[in-house]
């Protein structure tokens, strides 16, 4: 695919560039509780404005059902665009009407918009390709050049990622690259020992990964309320934990087909009760008990990796030439669970290895947590995206800007 790199080179001065960004933060009302996505696409915007062109910003943000919602405004993140690029960031009220028409043909060179929520418009998400087209073509309307750099979308068939750049010549930018570039450090000439840390709440989340891991990694680490399904499978029990039952035989399968490959399996050996899920506005003292991961009371239920678990992990973390963590180790969000998720976090800042923390729940908890984001080795900002680049599925906006 061509990059950002070689569109400069050619030359962007007055041409109307359109970059696909993924400004879907997180919001409390308008207030943004974590920029990280905008951050991460500021070097293509940066860029393409200092070498004169007029970008237009498009991205999505949650999930409206194809029409204007002010819940999911776009206003918020094109504030928070300009107070970061230290200028004034116009604001379009719609995608592809009168207001982006206006607002695009008033930008000057040098001068970056953003239009509303893709997702207002049906045509972005539609399963049919007419519609999708449709959209496409008013969306390219609007531009003359196309960079993606969404990386939290390239996974979708949508408009804007899939279908407009077949419409306008079309590059990758800086964080696309930069992504592409660390993902194939995890599946192509992998330095080793390669250890995977897999978490979050449903091991269905995370089936089709451990599939192909199976055959790529050295040491797996299973933490989360995925964990309990594991834990059930092998005959444990688990209380009222998270339990994914109809999962059981895939699980039991991968369990043995882990034995087998000689890939080492890791699951909780102790983890932190409680008779009922936290208040997560509330915050207040649980008071959870640590059990053995095998011998969870019937009355409580798991919320996090106990203390032996944190040091266990660590221990398996220590010597990886190569770490891949997806999905928090508890339900760090309320204090009394958040240490099996600080554990692994600095467990791969201590580990000498290249390591990879894929989007998500765990960027988020990196940055929730007060981490120092540079002292990891890359922080993605597309954890289904990056998930299915690892389970060899092919990305649509990924083969949109091959030539």
């Amino acid at each position: 695919m061509k990059t950002i790199d070689e569109l400069l080179s050619e030359g962007v001065a007055g041409k109307r560039v359109l970059v696909r960004a993924d400004l879907n933060v997180p919001l409390d009302g308008t207030a943004i509780t974590d920029d990280g996505r905008i951050r991460a696409v500021l070097p293509t915007v940066k860029a393409l404005a200092e070498a004169g062109a007029r970008v237009v910003v498009a991205s999505h943000l949650g999930r409206p059902k194809g029409a204007p919602d002010p819940a999911f405004s776009l206003a918020p993140a094109a504030a928070r665009l300009g107070e970061l690029l230290g200028t004034e960031v116009a604001f379009a009220t719609d995608t592809v009407g009168e207001s982006a028409g206006s607002t695009v043909a008033g930008l000057a060179d040098g001068r970056v918009a953003v239009i509303e929520n893709l997702r207002f418009n049906a045509g972005e998400t539609s399963k049919d390709d007419v519609e999708r087209g449709e959209f496409a073509d008013r969306l390219a309307a609007l531009a003359d050049v196309y960079v993606g750099d969404g990386f939290g979308a390239v996974h979708r068939k949508h408009a804007s990622v899939f279908d407009l750049p077949a419409r306008l010549p079309h590059y990758a930018g800086y964080l696309i690259a930069t992504e592409v570039g660390v993902l194939r450090k995890l599946t192509d000439d992998v330095k080793r020992p390669y250890v995977v840390a897999l978490g979050g709440a449903k091991v269905s989340d995370k089936l089709a990964v451990i599939d192909q891991l199976l055959g790529k990694a050295d040491r797996l680490l299973i933490g989360g309320g995925m964990a309990y399904t594991f834990l059930k499978a092998k005959g444990h029990e688990i209380g009222n934990s998270l339990l994914q039952e109809d999962q059981i035989p895939v699980v039991q399968e991968y369990l043995e087909r882990a034995e087998k490959n000689g890939v080492e399996l890791v699951l909780p050996v102790d983890t932190l009760v409680s008779g009922e899920f936290p208040d997560m506005k509330a915050k207040d003292a649980t008071h959870p008990t640590t059990v053995a991961a095998d011998a969870i009371p019937a009355d409580q239920q798991g919320l996090d990796i106990g203390p032996e678990t944190r040091k266990l992990y660590a221990s398996k973390l220590a010597d990886a030439a190569t770490v891949f963590w997806n999905g928090p180790m508890g339900v760090f969000e309320h204090p009394d669970y958040a240490e099996g998720t600080k554990a692994v976090a600095q467990a791969l800042l201590d580990s000498p290895g290249f390591t990879v923390v894929g989007g998500g729940d765990s960027a988020a908890a990196v940055r929730t947590l007060g981490f120092d984001e540079q002292a990891f080795g890359h922080i993605s900002t597309g954890g289904g995206a990056s998930l299915e680049y690892l389970e060899g599925k092919t990305l649509p906006g990924l083969a949109a800007l091959e030539d």
